[in-house]
């Protein structure tokens, strides 16, 4: 009997059914955030809909006992498999005290938690690249057995932070994954309108590293991509530039009214290939899923939202006076 394709991959059907409700689970959490926002009650939703293959797939190609990740803002997929729980993103919509990323002080999307080696952020986009550059040349340096995965959208591939931190990491032969999750639009600006090249992976034989293009919407073959490029940071061969190509099914935050940039009817043709769907069918098709399983996955995944939901809505705000915390050295006022 042939294999199926996660067979292929060395993946068990228990994983790739993990890889399909962490996928669900922060689907599921992320329209909540919309529905709450829509009702008065969290003030912005900054979206991962269409992109939860690629985020889930890669980070499940990565140690999550060893490896740090840099995520960009809408990498919920990411955060969630290395460990956040829907509680602790449910109290950053909120802006609430528990807040691990900000204790309530910062805007969603701003993900950062020592404990699972998920390094703060930061609103400028693409700083996270010479961050994972540095942690890098530190575990290498120190001798570490570990690889840094930094996310970026296709518009951050054009800022200096990129070019700088992909040649850096490309002279010092550095462990270092760059992804880039290109959903088509840098807000409102068309993939057209930000590259000269036809893809961005072109750019890696500028830094000397590999550059592959994947499909996003295709957690496997994403995880394909990822565990090669971690393989070879681990041999000490140096980075890689990994391009997922996905949509982005929502406009680019709360913010914003895409209709004005782009055509109803394009985005529902992308919804077609919605990856939550079709990685669905594919698991009904190897017959890892069947319709009892998949409500049991849902029943889960919602139970789940729904507390978060609740704890997160009434759990306190921050003091005013917590404002210092981090900032000035507490008790003395400003240095």
């Amino acid at each position: 009997m042939a294999q199926n394709r996660h067979e292929q991959l060395g993946l068990s059907n228990q994983t790739v059914l993990e890889m399909y409700e962490m996928m669900l689970l922060a689907r599921r959490i992320d329209e909540r955030m919309w529905l709450l926002n829509r009702s008065g009650k969290i003030p912005f939703v900054i979206s991962c809909q269409g992109q939860e293959a690629a985020q889930v797939g890669a980070a499940f190609a990565l140690d999550r006992d060893k490896d740090y990740v840099l995520p960009y803002y809408r990498d919920m997929g990411v955060v969630l498999t290395f460990g956040m729980t829907p509680k602790q993103l449910m109290l950053s919509g909120f802006a609430k005290m528990e807040d691990p990323n900000s204790g309530g002080r910062q805007m969603p999307g701003h993900f950062g938690q020592k404990e699972n080696r998920i390094v703060t952020g930061s609103s400028p986009v693409t700083t996270q690249v010479p961050h994972a550059v540095g942690i890098a040349l530190a575990g290498k340096m120190q001798k570490k057995d570990l690889v840094t995965f930094v996310t970026f959208g296709e518009g951050s591939s054009n800022q200096g932070d990129f070019h700088e931190g992909a040649n850096f990491a490309g002279v010092h032969k550095l462990p270092v994954i760059l992804m880039c999750e290109n959903n088509k639009y840098a807000i409102s600006v068309p993939i057209e309108k930000q590259l000269a090249c036809e893809r961005v992976s072109d750019r890696a034989i500028g830094y000397g590293m590999p550059g592959v293009t994947v499909n996003g919407n295709d957690p496997l073959e994403v995880y394909a991509a990822v565990k090669e490029a971690a393989d070879r940071g681990r041999r000490g061969e140096g980075p890689s530039l990994i391009e997922t190509v996905s949509y982005r099914l929502t406009p680019h935050s709360s913010d914003d009214d895409d209709r004005s940039y782009r055509a109803p009817a394009e985005v529902a043709e992308a919804k077609t290939n919605d990856p939550i769907i079709t990685f669905g069918a594919y698991l009904k098709e190897s017959g890892v899923l069947d319709d009892g399983l998949e409500k049991e996955i849902i029943e889960r995944v919602m139970k789940l939202v729904n507390e978060a939901t609740d704890y997160a809505e009434n759990a306190p705000y921050a003091q005013a006076e917590d404002a210092l915390k981090h900032v000035y050295d507490e008790g003395m006022g400003a240095v």
